[in-house]
């Protein structure tokens, strides 16, 4: 259904091509996922699929890319639109009507479908996702979930043979993901529909997955095969991953259930550790902050309280709060306290107040009802250039903050806007994610690299109260585990951080307190490790297989499985079975040597045929320029990967039957012949450092 031959794609101004000599088919009737670090090629990969690469984005594309038969080189966007459907990483940037039934009906009109077929289409795909009691809602007051899902369902309805997705569960709640996530598999499984879908977010997506493909850097070639077997070698993990690294299971499980089938000699070795501690306080988490990060911070002195304020006053305070968009109460009597060093995730479902809380903090939206102070003062009375230094927020979607040409223009404009040494929001993005080009416009960035950037730009100011939307959008393990530093390093200097997160990872990793909003209201609020643990659908895979162990991360059972065999003059891990592989400083279990090795995908040395090249100089649409999805980065050095075993089944999934039965009401475009789906062996690559799923 999709087959890359020997293609090769690089941007004007890039120093080497994002994707390289890729070699890569994707057969009828599979969901396959593509993950790997942040600004690897992913959504380039995507959109060669689609057609925007390099019909729109520019650059040059070598090689071959055929979709359904026909060749994305002298097929346009428009000439594959009955065949592809696609959803980018921003949903705003999607839609192009006002309403969700107005946009759920679009694509189908333009294609042209008889009035009954559309309105069918239109109630079924109103069901699949939930969407049934939005339909007259304008697309701008939704949620960032909400506008996901209408983008999601846009696509849905015209039945394309092929779904393209680029993180269509990053902005989602738990459930609301395994809604859409169990639609998709129904289409795969049902309708033979092809789903090429990339995720940071494994734990939520892995094990939907027939075949993954691992991209370990920019320009190499990838790593395809089952998910147990790609798991098993790749750099980027979920927690229960991890998990079974860690514990020497093989090969590691996928899903939670598996991974309690094989934890009871875990269970039982943690049943005599003392459980984990609580997140430091402030003072006690001073110790751990990295230094070398906040020596660059002290340049600036940081932002003096105003004359006359207690030092006791809170971050933010919030009383008998209300607050309405039109006829919809957003938030509903909310009452909540942010102290100075705490830091709170907000979580519940998609349009359950979590944004429109962080908004109102920093004063974009003014009560109907109750008060609100952020640093003693009430912030939708308060001026701009006061209510920075009380006060930052960096929003779901990061372009918004983002206004200069270039990375270090922008970079430059937050230093003097905060009156910090010059160099300081620089070094705060070479941090979150190394390589990111100064001359870069930050429109071309990946969605991880803008947030970063964004990110870079608020902490600039070093405001004492940090809100933010959804912050680990787009990054990757490790962009996370750097984060997670980062933002404890300021809540130990007494910074106040309020995030609204789906992610229950990032919760239970760096949250004091948790308060869950249902419609507008807070139902829970607590200590993380008991709200978590009391509501399956917040609670990380960690605590889901231990339980009912109170621990909730991978970095706490290392820990507590390290003070265990130093107790005992071992390694803490005789315990978990005799087949366990011993682990390395990580506590990653050393993967299974002397498996039959496979030629890697994308690596033939002989190209096939005289594939031409396709190079769209200036022919990028007006405003456009020469965009790039994904900006390589500087290449780590990294150790070879261990090579799957592709000669053998994986034994962590099933093998699913997948029927193809034809849909009548679907208009099948004409095609060149039969389209043979060919399965390309599976190959080594190589791989950074393995972050264990969240980090410490």
């Amino acid at each position: 259904m999709i087959r890359f031959e020997q293609v090769t794609v690089t941007y004007h101004d890039a120093a080497a091509p994002t994707l390289r000599d890729l070699d890569l088919t994707v057969p009828e009737g599979e969901l396959c996922l593509l993950v790997g670090p942040s600004g690897v090629g992913k959504s380039t990969l995507l959109g060669a699929v689609s057609g925007l690469v390099p019909h729109f984005t520019g650059g040059t594309l070598r090689g071959r890319v055929t979709v359904d038969g026909r060749d994305t080189r002298t097929h346009r966007p428009r000439e594959l639109a009955d065949v592809v459907g696609t959803v980018g990483q921003d949903p705003l940037a999607h839609f192009v009507t006002d309403t969700v039934e107005e946009e759920l009906a679009y694509g189908m009109e333009s294609l042209g479908l008889p009035a009954d077929t559309m309105r069918r289409r239109v109630e079924e795909t109103l069901d699949l996702l939930g969407l049934a009691d939005l339909r007259d809602r304008a697309l701008r007051t939704l949620s960032g979930g909400q506008q996901q899902r209408v983008a999601i369902g846009s696509v849905l309805t015209t039945h394309p043979r092929v779904l393209v997705l680029d993180e269509p569960t990053s902005a989602l709640d738990p459930a609301a993901a395994e809604e859409v996530l169990a639609v998709l598999q129904r289409l795969v499984h049902d309708l033979g529909t092809t789903v090429l879908l990339a995720e940071h977010r494994l734990e939520r997506v892995v094990q939907y997955a027939d075949r993954v493909v691992l991209l370990p850097g920019p320009g190499e070639p990838p790593v395809v095969g089952g998910p147990g077997e790609v798991m098993a070698v790749s750099p980027v993990h979920p927690p229960v991953v991890a998990l079974g690294r860690l514990a020497g299971w093989t090969p590691p499980p996928l899903t939670v259930r598996d991974a309690r089938r094989a934890a009871a000699p875990l269970r039982a070795r943690l049943a005599d550790v003392p459980p984990p501690a609580a997140p430091a306080a402030p003072a006690a988490a001073a110790a751990a902050a990295p230094r070398g990060l906040f020596r660059r911070f002290r340049r600036a002195a940081p932002a003096a309280p105003p004359a006359g304020t207690p030092a006791a006053v809170p971050a933010a305070e919030v009383t008998g709060l209300a607050v309405r968009h039109g006829r919809v109460d957003a938030l509903r009597g909310l009452d909540l306290t942010v102290r100075p060093g705490e830091t709170i995730a907000l979580m519940g479902r998609n349009g359950a107040g979590k944004s429109t809380l962080l908004r109102t903090l920093v004063g974009m939206h003014e009560p109907v009802r109750g008060a609100v102070r952020t640093g003693g003062a009430a912030p939708h009375r308060t001026g701009p250039r006061e209510l920075l230094r009380h006060v930052g927020l960096v929003p779901q979607e990061p372009r918004d903050l983002l206004c200069a040409d270039t990375v270090g223009a922008e970079c430059a404009a937050a230093d003097r806007d905060a009156s910090a040494a010059p160099g300081t929001c620089r070094d705060l993005v070479s941090d979150l994610l190394p390589g990111v080009p100064d001359d870069a416009h930050p429109r071309d960035l990946s969605e991880g690299q803008r947030l970063a950037l964004a990110l870079a730009v608020v902490l600039a100011a070093r405001p004492p109260l940090l809100l933010l939307d959804e912050p680990t959008r787009g990054l990757d393990y490790a962009a996370k585990a750097r984060l997670v530093e980062i933002l404890r390093g300021l809540a130990a200097e007494g910074h106040a951080i309020v995030l609204a997160t789906h992610d229950v990872e990032l919760a239970a990793e760096l949250a004091h307190r948790v308060v869950v909003l249902a419609e507008g209201e807070i139902v829970a609020d607590g200590p993380t490790a008991d709200v978590v643990v009391a509501s399956p659908a917040f609670a990380p895979q960690v605590a889901k297989v231990l339980a009912p162990l109170p621990w909730l991360t991978v970095a706490q059972v290392r820990g507590a499985l390290g003070a265990a065999g130093a107790g005992r003059g071992g390694s803490g891990m005789d315990a978990l079975g005799p087949s366990a592989p011993e682990t390395g400083a990580s506590g990653t279990g050393a993967p299974e040597t002397g498996a039959p090795e496979t030629t890697p995908t994308g690596s033939n040395p002989s190209r096939r045929g005289d594939p031409s090249e396709t190079d769209t100089s200036g022919a990028a649409p007006s405003g456009t320029g020469s965009r790039r999805q994904d900006t390589p980065r500087t290449d780590p050095s990294r150790p070879d990967l261990p090579r799957p075993n592709s000669s053998r089944p994986d034994p962590s999934r099933p093998d699913p039957s997948q029927p193809n039965p034809s849909r009548p009401d679907l208009p099948r475009p004409d095609r060149n012949g039969p389209n043979t789906p060919e399965t390309e062996p599976s190959g080594p690559s190589s791989s950074g450092p393995d972050p264990s799923g969240v980090p410490s």
